[in-house]
């Protein structure tokens, strides 16, 4: 157990001091030992962490889909174990949008403005804070691109 914890601080300190290949490292022993039938929780957020530390946009495409599947499996209940007020459905619009950015990188705009709709119509799940504005940012500036 603690060994987890501290793969978890060390992969959050590497990469929040750019050090991407370290925390990658970490996270994805963390994935290890987490197992692919681990906690459905710490799975959708440790692959969605480990989807932005990818080089290959098509290793950050397959992050980002098991971070959305571990997303489907989700239960409000269990969410909110760890925050009481924490909502699955907040979940879905940086989920979809960063599908839809892995899109686009992979060069496939049909399947990223499909996401991005996706991401659109989740938005209403989002609460009024700062984060949710930079989510709310993003889906309109990647709406840009895709125009």
């Amino acid at each position: 157990m603690f060994t987890r914890i501290a793969l978890g601080l060390d992969g959050v300190q590497a990469a929040q001091h750019g050090r991407t290949a370290e925390a990658r490292a970490s996270f994805e022993a963390l994935w290890a030992a987490l197992g692919e039938r681990g906690d459905v929780f710490h799975r959708c957020v440790l692959a969605h962490y480990l989807a932005d530390l990818q080089d290959d946009p098509q290793d950050e495409l397959e992050w980002d889909r098991r971070a959305l599947a571990a997303a489907d499996s989700l239960t409000a209940e269990r969410a909110q174990t760890y925050e009481s007020a924490l909502q699955v459905r907040a979940f879905y619009p940086s989920l979809h949008l960063n599908l839809a950015s892995d899109h686009l990188k992979l060069g496939e705009p049909d399947l990223a403005r499909e996401q991005l709709e996706r991401a659109v119509r989740s938005l209403d799940a989002l609460p009024e804070d700062a984060y949710s504005a930079s989510i709310r940012s993003a889906v309109d500036e990647l709406r840009q691109r895709l125009r």
